[in-house]
């Protein structure tokens, strides 16, 4: 027997408040570290694999210092 629309939404809800549960609400301040945090080890993955193809020196120099300063600022956000 298929299952009606009310049992479905009922169902909806409380799959929603599980996942409310399990993922606690951040604060602002909390999203943009999060946030932040990620844009940063995406640039440093990006990064790495400009390094990796670099060839001239002067280019790995700078890729090599900008590498170190996002290293740090992920370090400043802990």
């Amino acid at each position: 027997m298929a299952r009606g629309w009310e049992s479905k939404s009922v169902e909806e809800q409380q799959s929603a408040r599980e996942e409310r549960a399990v993922h606690p609400r951040l604060t602002p301040e909390e999203m943009e570290r999060k946030s932040k945090r990620e844009s940063l080890s995406l640039d440093r993955t990006r990064l790495q694999r400009e390094l990796q193809q670099a060839c001239n020196a002067r280019h790995r120099g700078m890729l090599e210092q900008a590498l170190a300063h996002i290293e740090a600022e992920i370090e400043k956000l802990g």
